[in-house]
């Protein structure tokens, strides 16, 4: 039994395996939205009142006055939402691919044309770095999203959005360098 035990718990690691097809199930469902976002936002365009009260109701926006047709402002929210949306699936495909090489099982694309370059130096403290980095970046688009909309928010909302975009940029220095001190003498990545 006692040799089995340490090829049982190597084998665990694709008990991770349901969880990254669940967050390839969640990547479609955010391509889906974006692009009912995007078909909303064509329409809108074109005039469809319809669509732009669909717009308007997702991206939270409120005007005082009545709103006939998109303006820059609506525009500019809808798509700093999708590049919203994009950046996250980058997120989710970075957690995916990079996790799954990291910590299940190599996908053996060594000489693919489609290889991510960063994959061939992937590791735990790599994926952390660069999911640090992706979510500061999911933060300031959020943060500038509700900026534009300030109007339509609370102050404390302003606030607290505004510290914790700092605190996951504080948070994401402190990765990188308690990463860089953990890295031996002239090894970088």
């Amino acid at each position: 039994m006692r040799p089995n035990l340490p090829n049982l718990i190597f084998a665990s690691r694709w008990l991770q395996l349901p969880l990254y097809l669940g967050l390839i199930l969640a990547q479609a469902v955010y391509v889906f939205h974006f692009w009912v976002e995007l078909v909303h936002l064509i329409e809108a365009a074109f005039g469809n009142q319809e669509a732009l009260a669909k717009l308007i109701t997702s991206i939270g926006y409120k005007s005082g006055t009545a709103i006939s047709g998109l303006n820059e402002t609506i525009i500019m929210l809808v798509v700093l939402a999708l590049i919203d949306v994009v950046m996250i699936s980058n997120l989710l495909i970075m957690v995916i691919v990079g996790g799954y090489e990291t910590f299940v099982s190599r996908l053996n694309l060594d000489g693919h044309p489609d290889q991510p370059e960063w994959l061939s130096h992937v590791n735990a403290s790599v994926l952390k770095v660069k999911l640090a980095t992706a979510i500061i970046g999911i933060s300031s688009i959020h943060l500038l999203k509700t900026f534009i909309n300030a109007a339509n928010y609370d102050e404390k909302v302003l606030l607290w959005q505004t510290v914790i975009h700092v605190v996951f940029l504080l948070s994401a220095m402190a990765i990188a360098y308690t990463d860089r001190l953990l890295q031996p003498a002239g090894k970088g990545h």
